[in-house]
Parts: C-alpha cells; sequence; structure tokens
C-alpha cells in the first residue's frame, strides 16, 4: 500500500508537500547557527524542517519510490485497499 507520509525529524510530512531536498549540508558561518551540518527539506508556504542524512537519504528513496509507483501493492492500485 502507497504511504502518503515520511517522517523527518519525528515528524509524519504528506510526501506532496515536499518541494525540494538540499543536496549538501548547511553553512552560513553565524557561531550561533542551530542548522549548521543539516538538510534542509523545503515544504509549500516557505516552511523547511531540518534532518541529518540518513534521513534525507530515506526521504529521496520514498520520493522516488512515490513518483514512480513502486510503492504500490503488486495487487494493482491504491484505491482497491480503501473500503
Amino acid at each position: 500500500m502507497s504511504s502518503l507520509f515520511c517522517i523527518i525529524d519525528d515528524k509524519h510530512v504528506p510526501i506532496y508537500r515536499i518541494l525540494w531536498i538540499s543536496d549538501v549540508p548547511h553553512f552560513c558561518g553565524e557561531s550561533d547557527c542551530l542548522y549548521e551540518g543539516r538538510y534542509e527539506v523545503r515544504l509549500e508556504q516557505g516552511e523547511s524542517l531540518w534532518t541529518n542524512r540518513d534521513e534525507r537519504d530515506e526521504v529521496l528513496k520514498v520520493l522516488e519510490k512515490w513518483h514512480t509507483g513502486d510503492d504500490l501493492d503488486a495487487g494493482g492500485s491504491d484505491s482497491e485497499n480503501w473500503s
């Protein structure tokens, strides 16, 4: 069954809200920056979440599966699983 959610920083995020994911960790040089070395996941409406590399890679895999349809059951479309 297809999942519309992925976990980012202990939050269940609808994957259709993700606009882009940074390829390199954040670096601004500010001494008080809380996101240094973390990866940004940009959501709709200007929101962002910050994650580590492992979570970022997992989100990328989930998005790829969702896009290609690889996350559907072999039995058919997702709508057949809703009764």
